[in-house]
């Protein structure tokens, strides 16, 4: 062989082995980085909470994961493969608030070639669940970290042990009692306040609301305000930007503090900061605390920015009452996909709160209150429908409460955008429900509370 030859044999060989190499390359996480087609982290969100913490992170493509649990201190580590370390991970650290009532440090590095790891220091014993959500909405693929304290607040015990307005009443009544209440364990405190509530027959208290100078709640009732959306899930959004889930909040809080300012009445919230709450959980803590009325407060949006006006809407057994009913039951109901609900997890109890003999004389009283919160809503703002509608709203079925949901507005028309951010505006608005819910219970006196509404 020449020397011209051989010199022309080594240059092929070293040319297929750059070649070989480049291939090799393009097919390993650090080729894809190096080719600029790594896996991309494009935000992480932490959504704080009593309830949980939840850490999203957004990712531009499909990712491989692994996550185990570290103790002494209790620690979350996940495993992210073939993910390329950028700016976004590199804050973490700075996204997690002093106050979180579950994380204390979240922070990341790079483990190995190839891979990034996640740390999430714990503020006690948890019950961590980590699960992926498919593109929705104007979201890409989500890896989703849920921190759930191993011993979570008991909303029963939180509204016990809270100085209610109103509780004197109650406790009034229990004074003759041979428990005192400093004595007495939480669950009997729980089961005496049952039977306080069920000592007045129903001609009882029809009687005690009509006699003058009387409240026309006779008994301590609680009311569940449900604001709609949260955290993950922004609901509608208005053309100034204005996110539905920020203006329910705001009309929720001022209408549990108005409701809170009348005689033997209470308010509890599903949600009292921006966290996504899942439908039927919410469903599950108004059984939970044995609820009078479920109110869920929305602000309605449309295609067409010219589209105006509040509307009630009550659960329907039998189809919706029009096609805009059963479009807004659909939108609503896919708030869980949005939010994004782990469906590995079953829960026995909420798949009980789905059925019950009781529901259709539920569903009589939720149109009762409808009708009498819609007369009022009409006082302050123009009515999209002049009655109270019907579809198959998940977050309205629960079997033993009356349960509405309110559209205060349409936050997708400018006018009424404004109108929702208003403070003056939110205040009337919080006042008209109130005097609906006034106006049905003078109508509908509380009576004994079911055996059904406890999930022991």
């Amino acid at each position: 062989m020449s020397a011209s030859a051989e010199k022309r044999l080594v240059a092929r060989r070293r040319l297929i082995k750059f070649t070989g190499a480049s291939l090799l390359l393009s097919v390993s996480p650090l080729g894809q980085a190096a080719a600029g087609r790594a896996v991309g982290i494009v935000a992480v969100r932490v959504w704080p909470a009593a309830d949980y913490t939840r850490v999203t992170i957004e990712h531009n493509a499909p990712l491989k994961y692994t996550h185990f649990l570290v103790k002494d201190p209790d620690r979350l580590v996940v495993d992210l493969e073939g993910v390329e370390f950028n700016g976004v991970l590199d804050g973490l650290a700075s996204k997690v608030a002093a106050d979180d009532p579950n994380i204390r440090l979240l922070r990341a590095g790079r483990y190995k070639p190839g891979v990034v790891r996640l740390v999430m220091e714990l503020k006690g014993e948890a019950n961590p669940q980590v699960f992926e959500l498919a593109p929705v909405g104007g979201y890409g693929h989500r890896l989703v970290l849920d921190v759930y304290p191993l011993n979570p607040p008991d909303p029963l015990l939180s509204l016990i042990d809270r100085n209610e307005p109103g509780q004197a009443v109650v406790e009034s009544r229990m004074a003759s009692r041979p428990d005192s209440r400093s004595e007495a364990r939480p669950e009997a405190v729980a089961d005496s306040r049952r039977e306080v509530r069920n000592e007045a027959a129903p001609g009882e208290q029809r009687a005690a609301a009509k006699r003058p100078g009387r409240p026309v709640v006779d008994r301590l009732v609680t009311i569940t305000l449900d604001p709609g959306h949260g955290g993950e899930d922004p609901g509608a959004v208005g053309s100034g930007g204005s996110y539905e889930k920020n203006v329910t909040l705001a009309v929720a809080r001022r209408l549990k503090a108005k409701i809170e300012a009348e005689p033997n009445m209470r308010a509890v919230l599903t949600r009292d900061a921006d966290y996504f709450v899942p439908l039927q959980a919410r469903v599950q803590k108004a059984r939970r605390i044995q609820s009078d009325l479920f109110v869920s407060i929305h602000a309605d949006a449309f295609v067409r920015p010219d589209a105006n006006g509040s509307s009630v809407f009550v659960l329907s057994e039998s189809g919706a009452s029009s096609s805009a009913a059963r479009y807004l039951a659909q939108k609503e109901n896919a708030a869980d996909l949005i939010g994004g609900v782990n469906i590995d997890v079953k829960d026995p109890v909420l798949a009980r709160t789905l059925l019950d003999l009781s529901q259709t004389a539920t569903i009589n009283d939720s149109l009762k209150l409808g009708k009498a919160v819609l007369g009022e809503i009409g006082g302050i703002n123009r009515l999209h429908k002049a009655n109270v509608e019907q579809a198959g709203f998940a977050v309205l079925k629960a079997p033993d409460i009356p349960s509405i949901l309110i559209e205060t507005a349409f936050i997708s028309n400018p006018e009424e955008e404004k109108k929702l951010n208003d403070d003056a505006y939110q205040d009337k608005m919080a006042e008209a429900i109130l005097s609906g819910i006034r106006k049905y219970f003078a109508r509908n006196p509380p009576l004994a509370k079911s055996r059904l509404a406890r999930l022991d």
